[in-house]
């Protein structure tokens, strides 16, 4: 998996982007919400319909009204407040990150620690936060020793 663009044979390719899509009641505070939390607003793919938000070179959030959201599927919009839609889960550099952006969520008007914090020994670590919409998010750290050696890590932890 390649982390940057790159060329191949003189032509431009592209990194493999994550576009996360989840419905939004209130536009505005979600951009709010999600700017606190660490993310930047990219304005040449927002509009009043559907917001960009850019967590990393390869993470995007797309924040779509439901009216537009309802333009890509006939299924019902879940309330992520009443049933598990997804768990989003995104990587951190330290503990210290994790809790901070936890904590950041949590003064953004989001609810902190809705499911068990992770911790595994010194291997793992983990924490949760919900957004004003209920779109239940999970961040981690992993010490890099034990990511090398996989889940049998964890297990024996």
């Amino acid at each position: 998996m390649q982390g940057e663009s790159s060329r191949k044979e003189g032509i431009f390719v592209m990194p493999k982007l994550i576009f996360v899509n989840l419905p939004v009641t209130d536009l505005e505070r979600s951009i709010g919400f999600y700017e606190a939390v660490g993310g930047r607003k990219e304005p040449k793919f927002s509009n009043d319909q559907a917001a960009m938000i850019v967590l990393s070179d390869t993470i995007h959030v797309m924040l779509l009204t439901h009216d537009f959201y309802r333009t890509f599927t006939s299924k019902p919009i879940a309330d992520a407040h009443q049933t598990s839609e997804v768990l989003i889960a995104l990587s951190a550099d330290s503990v210290e990150d994790v809790d901070a952006m936890v904590e950041r969520a949590g003064a953004a008007g989001g609810a902190i620690d809705p499911g068990p914090k992770q911790e595994m020994g010194g291997m793992m670590y983990g924490r949760s936060f919900e957004d004003p919409d209920g779109h239940h998010w999970e961040v981690m750290w992993m010490d890099a020793k034990a990511a090398e050696q996989g889940a049998s890590a964890l297990e024996e932890a």
